[in-house]
C-alpha cells in the first residue's frame, strides 16, 4: 500500500498523540505548532496548567501504543474533599475503592508525547509555524515561519488538532454548510497557588481534588508532585459577585476571607494575584461538519471545545485519536470510508459531553456541598455496589467506563437522575436509606426505567 502524508496543523497533547499513532501506521507525518518548543522554552514555566486524566485518557493512550509512563509524574485522587464555608470538611468518593483521577500537568503530558513523537522516524516536528491558510480541496497548508516567511506545505490529508481557537475551524467558515455555534458560559476563571510546605510536602490532603462549592462561584485545588496545588477560582464574568464587581483590593480581601476562609490561609498571595491577573472566559464550541472534502478533518477542541467541570476535555481528545485509530484498521486505510465515520462515531459523543460538562458546574459549585445531594450519591454507590450490572453512576460512567460512549452515559444517567428523585422524595429518606426496602425499592425502579 501507497503510505500517503499528513500535515497536523497543532503540536498540544493531542495534535502530538494524533502525529505517533498515524505514524506507527506508516504514514509521513509533518507536526506543526505556531508556539516555540515548551522543552526548550519553558512556555508552561509560572502556568503550571492541571487536568484531570481519567480511564479514557490512560486506555486511549495505551491502545496507541504510548507507554504507561506517562503516569510516572501523575497523581491519583480518589475523592472530592468538600470545604464547607465553616470549615467542615467532607468527602464524596469518585467511584468504587481504587477508582481514582488523576492530576497531571497538561505540560508535562505534552512534552512527554513531543518526545515520543521526535522517537518516531516518520514524524517531522516544527515549532514556531503559525498557520496562515488551508487548501479544503487539496489538503495543503500555509505557515509563516517566525515572524517572517510563509512557506507551503503540501500533504494528502490534513487534521486541525489546534485547540479550542483553532485555525483551521476558522478559515473552515468560508465553506457551504458549515454549521457553528460558540457559547461562553457565565463563569471566568483564573490560576492561584498553594505552595509546598518547607520540606516539600503538601498542606492538604494528597489524593483528593479539594473543592470549595460556594453555589455560583468555586475553588478548586488539584495536587503537583512538588507539594504545591495548582487551583483554579472559577466565577462569574459580570453580576454580583464577579470578577467584573471585584476591583478593590479591600473588597477582594473581604470576598475571600467570607467564602475561603480556610484557603486564605494556604494561598500564595491570593489577593495580589486576583488584582494583578485578567481572567480567563470559558466557552464551548460546536460546530458540523468535523470532516472535509475526505481530505481534511478537526480532532479534539478543535472539534468540540468543552468547559473543564467534567475533567473530560483531554480525555475526549485522546478518546477521538483511539477511534482514529480503530478506524484506520477497520476500514485498512481508506480515508474516503475514514473520515465520514470518524464523524459519525465522535460527533454525538463530542455533544454529549459538552452537555454533561455544562452540568457538572452545578454539581461541583453547588450540589457537592448539600447534604441531601450527598446522601443521594451514598444511596446510589451502596446500590452499585450491590447491583453492578443493573446500576453504573453517572460519573463512574463518563470517567471510569471507557466502553461506555458519552451520548449513552448521558441517556441513562438521565434515566437514573429521575429514579433517583423518586426515591429521595420518600418520607423520612434521611433516616431509613440504609434499610434492606429502599435498596428494594430502588431496585423495582431501576430494573422498570433503565431495561424499557
Amino acid at each position: 500500500m501507497d503510505k500517503k502524508t499528513f500535515t497536523v496543523a497543532g503540536g498540544g497533547p493531542v495534535g502530538s498523540l494524533l502525529a505517533i499513532l498515524l505514524a506507527r501506521h506508516g504514514y509521513r507525518v509533518g507536526l506543526y505548532e505556531g508556539r516555540p518548543d515548551s522543552r526548550v522554552t519553558s512556555i508552561y514555566q509560572g502556568r503550571s496548567i492541571n487536568i484531570a486524566l481519567s480511564d479514557r485518557g490512560w486506555n486511549s493512550l495505551q491502545e496507541i501504543g504510548v507507554s504507561s509512563d506517562a503516569k510516572s509524574n501523575a497523581i491519583p485522587m480518589y475523592h472530592r474533599a468538600v470545604h464547607g464555608v465553616d470549615g467542615e470538611l467532607s468527602t464524596l468518593p469518585y467511584g468504587q475503592d481504587g477508582d481514582a483521577i488523576w492530576s497531571v500537568s497538561r505540560g508535562g503530558i505534552n512534552e512527554q508525547l513531543l518526545d515520543i513523537a521526535d522517537s518516531e522516524a516518520n514524524i517531522k516536528t516544527h515549532f514556531e509555524h503559525r498557520l496562515i491558510d488551508v487548501d479544503f480541496d487539496a489538503a495543503n497548508a500555509v505557515f509563516r515561519v517566525g515572524g517572517g516567511a510563509e512557506t507551503k506545505v503540501e500533504a494528502d490529508y490534513l487534521f486541525g488538532a489546534d485547540g479550542a481557537n483553532s485555525k483551521v475551524r476558522r478559515l473552515a467558515h468560508h465553506l457551504p454548510r458549515f454549521s457553528y455555534s460558540q457559547t461562553y458560559m457565565p463563569q471566568s476563571y483564573l490560576e492561584l497557588t498553594i505552595p509546598a510546605n518547607s520540606d516539600g510536602s503538601h498542606k492538604l490532603e494528597k489524593n483528593a481534588l479539594h473543592i470549595w462549592p460556594r453555589k455560583d462561584f468555586m475553588l478548586i485545588a488539584l495536587p503537583n508532585p512538588d507539594g504545591s496545588f495548582t487551583c483554579t477560582l472559577f466565577l462569574d464574568h459580570s453580576g454580583e459577585p464577579s470578577f467584573e464587581s471585584l476591583q478593590e483590593r479591600s473588597s477582594v480581601e473581604a470576598f475571600f476571607k467570607s467564602n475561603f476562609g480556610d484557603a486564605m490561609e494556604l494561598l500564595e498571595n491570593p489577593v495580589d494575584v486576583f488584582m494583578a491577573k485578567t481572567a480567563t472566559p470559558l466557552f464551548l464550541v460546536q460546530v458540523f461538519p468535523w470532516t472535509f472534502n475526505r481530505k481534511v478533518g478537526l480532532i479534539g477542541d478543535a472539534a468540540h471545545a468543552i468547559v473543564p467541570f467534567y475533567g473530560q476535555g483531554m480525555n475526549c481528545g485522546f478518546e477521538d485519536c483511539a477511534e482514529l485509530n480503530r478506524l484506520i484498521r477497520f476500514y485498512d486505510h481508506d480515508w474516503d470510508a475514514i473520515f465520514p465515520a470518524y464523524e459519525a462515531r465522535r460527533k454525538p459523543n463530542g455533544d454529549a459531553i459538552a452537555e454533561l460538562s455544562k452540568r457538572n458546574f452545578i454539581e461541583m459549585s453547588d450540589l457537592s456541598g448539600d447534604r441531601r445531594f450527598q446522601l443521594q450519591k451514598k444511596i446510589e454507590a451502596k446500590f452499585s455496589k450491590q447491583f453492578p450490572a443493573l446500576w453504573t453512576p453517572l460519573y463512574s460512567m463518563v470517567t471510569f467506563s471507557p466502553e461506555v460512549p458519552y451520548s449513552q452515559a448521558l441517556r441513562i444517567g438521565d434515566e437514573q437522575n429521575k429514579v433517583m428523585q423518586k426515591i429521595m422524595a420518600l418520607p423520612g429518606i434521611e433516616e431509613s436509606w440504609d434499610e434492606p426496602f429502599i435498596m428494594e425499592q430502588l431496585f423495582e425502579l431501576a430494573s422498570k426505567a433503565l431495561n424499557n
